[in-house]
């Protein structure tokens, strides 16, 4: 073999090794958990996936029950006992008081809310909404013990600014929460041991939008608002996607 054959196999070798060695090390830094709301699942968040995944980061994506706040903190805390490295916890509507309960795992260095609730220790899902009543009160109780929006309401009150097909796909497809899940009580509040992130949508007609503000002010969340419907997950992902990745950066 040629010497210049030689020196083209080593740098190759080299760049290959170099690959190896930093593609887990960015990982391991670069680890996002998103957890869905109230009536949804987690298809929801494709849009924020493709977006941040495109931009070389690890996305996972929660599918709890929504049958109790125990269950789907657990369901959270599987997903994020599979990272290998520091995460950013992100929540939309509901799953803001679940990640507010398992962000205590010593993995999640960030927490950001996207018109989600912020409860403190000891306050409920339910307690929170009351405080502050949405502008409209179309979510109704099931036989069985959970709560959901009228579809013929739901896109208006959800995502008035959806597409007309997906808003009433969305209302058709609606994933029940128990009752008792917005009833119980957070067991810890892990934003006031961790740098949090809060996202108002300024059209939100599911939770107040000045219940957002005031969660996140006394949280001493940064704070971002965003036009558009309690759906600004899906509506404006690139803008969702944004604060997320600005919590990310400021983690490493």
């Amino acid at each position: 073999m040629s010497n210049f054959s030689k020196a083209a196999v080593g740098l190759i070798a080299a760049l290959l090794s170099s690959a190896v060695l930093t593609a887990p090390a960015l990982a391991d830094a670069r680890n996002i958990v998103l957890v869905h709301g109230a009536l949804v699942d987690g298809s929801g968040w494709r849009g924020v996936y493709d977006i941040l995944t495109r931009d070389g980061y690890h996305v996972s994506i929660v599918q709890q029950p929504l049958t109790s706040l125990d269950q789907d903190v657990a369901a959270t805390k599987s997903v994020l006992d599979q990272q290998d490295g520091d995460v950013v916890l992100v929540a939309h509507s509901y799953g803001g008081t679940i990640i507010t309960a398992a962000g205590d795992d010593p993995k999640v260095k960030a927490l950001v809310y996207v018109a989600a609730l912020q409860p403190e220790k000891g306050e409920s899902t339910a307690q929170l909404l009351q405080s502050m009543p949405s502008p409209t009160n179309d979510i109704k109780p099931t036989k069985d013990g959970f709560l959901l929006i009228d579809p013929a309401k739901f896109a208006a009150d959800f995502g008035a600014d959806l597409s007309k097909v997906l808003g009433e796909f969305m209302a058709h497809s609606q994933m029940p929460v128990a009752v008792a899940a917005t009833g119980a009580l957070v067991p810890v509040a892990a934003w006031h041991d961790k740098p949090s992130y809060g996202i108002v949508a300024k059209d939100d007609m599911t939770i107040n939008p000045d219940l957002e503000r005031w969660m996140y002010k006394r949280a001493g969340s940064t704070v971002t608002e965003i036009d558009g419907s309690h759906a600004i997950y899906i509506s404006q992902a690139a803008a969702v996607a944004k604060v997320i990745e600005e919590a990310a950066e400021a983690v490493d």
